[in-house]
């Protein structure tokens, strides 16, 4: 192709943009502020910029409740302790703390205030699923049982359908798992035993749900299984292997084991 006319067609492009340039100002100039259309184009686009403002500062929120809870499990991972004054400061600890984060979500709610909350729930699902698996853990480790769904939720004052209940406690089951397998390097047998119950209790729970079209669901219940899994084998172990294998060494008897069937489950690290 000539240079002639590459720069003929450079030219063209040229003179549509300008024209088209030229178009748009005389038809902005043109434009009557006083239409009722553009009037309420303007309302609009002000009603989303308000949303997309909310939007963000609820993102924001949720993910410092979301940071605050994953320390709070941290820390309630250490009340394993056979030291009785400890573990109860570190139940105090955490029950403030948790306490603490409920002015969190007020202040999700204040920004929800006469609105549908449904069309914010991805913006701080996040965080209200690991405040659950928090809440779940405390409330385990503090009285080995779990809260009812009412008493989960009382305070929040947000909307919370049962599929984020239903998510948090497949979190919950992860971090039971982490805690069957402290017992065992502690020594503590017996917790692995009722910890492993525990999970299967909610592992059959999750049989008697109809999964179909719940994806996240399904997938935290495929984790659920797999934390299942891996305690049964402690367990396992503990039965088969542990008159052979000293108390203190069983940990790392369980956990060098190969499981052939298993992936890293979501959690706290």
């Amino acid at each position: 192709m000539s240079s002639h006319k590459v720069h003929r067609r450079n030219s063209k492009r040229n003179n549509t943009k300008h024209t088209v340039g030229e178009k748009a100002r005389q038809v902005l100039e043109n434009i009557n502020a006083n239409s009722p259309i553009i009037q309420l184009f303007q309302t609009y686009a002000t009603e989303l910029d308000d949303k997309h403002d909310r939007y963000e500062r609820v993102i924001k929120i949720s993910r410092d409740i979301t940071i605050e809870s994953k320390r709070i499990i941290f820390l309630l991972h250490h009340a394993g302790t056979e030291i009785e004054e400890k573990k109860e400061h570190i139940f105090a600890e955490a029950n403030l703390r948790l306490t603490q984060l409920l002015q969190k979500f007020k202040m999700i709610a204040y920004e929800l205030k006469n609105l549908d909350h449904y069309l914010y729930l991805r913006a701080y699902s996040n965080g209200l699923q690991e405040y659950i698996e928090a809440v779940y853990f405390y409330e385990y480790q503090r009285n080995a049982a779990l809260p009812t769904n009412d008493e989960t939720i009382t305070d929040l004052q947000l909307c919370c359908p049962i599929v984020e209940i239903l998510l948090g406690l497949g979190d919950f089951t992860g971090e039971m798992m982490r805690k069957c397998i402290n017992n065992l390097g502690s020594g503590n047998i017996d917790d692995c035993f009722k910890t492993c119950n525990f999970v299967r209790n909610i592992f059959m729970g999750f049989l008697g749900l109809n999964l179909s079209g719940q994806s996240l669901i399904s997938r935290k219940f495929y984790t659920l299984k797999q934390s299942l899994a891996k305690m049964e084998v402690v367990c396992y172990n503990i039965k088969v292997r542990g008159s052979e294998v000293p108390k203190h060494m069983l940990a790392s008897v369980v956990t060098s084991t190969p499981d052939e069937n298993s992936d890293e489950d979501e959690g706290y690290y």
